[in-house]
């Protein structure tokens, strides 16, 4: 499963893919359509056209993980349809794979500490 760390880039796609696509097919839409590198670890996020579905692609450094999930009796929360590519917090694409709005999901402000100790 993917972990997403803070470290982790996570990109969405934000038009409907064909969901026919496997591993090559995505990874020839990230270089063409996003105009990213399918194998730089980041994490890429395609959605249905109905919205219940989505793929993610992730080059691990030993090949491309597929990730398909399909929701149950309801919908992905997504971005509004437009042209290009959207990049998320890891905590907004674990409320999107969730099912919830991650719209919501707002980072929290640390505060800066007065003293060191």
């Amino acid at each position: 499963m993917i972990a997403p760390g803070a470290d982790l880039k996570i990109y969405i796609a934000t038009r409907p893919i064909d969901f026919r696509c496997g591993h090559d097919g995505l990874a020839a839409k990230v270089q063409q359509m996003l105009r990213l590198d399918p194998f730089s670890g980041a994490a890429f996020v395609f959605r249905s056209k109905r919205a219940d579905r989505i793929k993610i692609l992730v080059w691990d450094r030993t090949g491309l993980v597929l990730v398909h999930k399909r929701l149950e009796g309801c919908k992905f929360v997504w971005p509004t349809i437009a042209d290009g590519v959207m990049r998320v917090s890891p905590a907004m694409f674990a409320a999107l794979f969730e099912g919830l709005d991650w719209r919501l999901v707002r980072p929290e402000e640390a505060r800066r500490p007065q003293a060191a100790g």
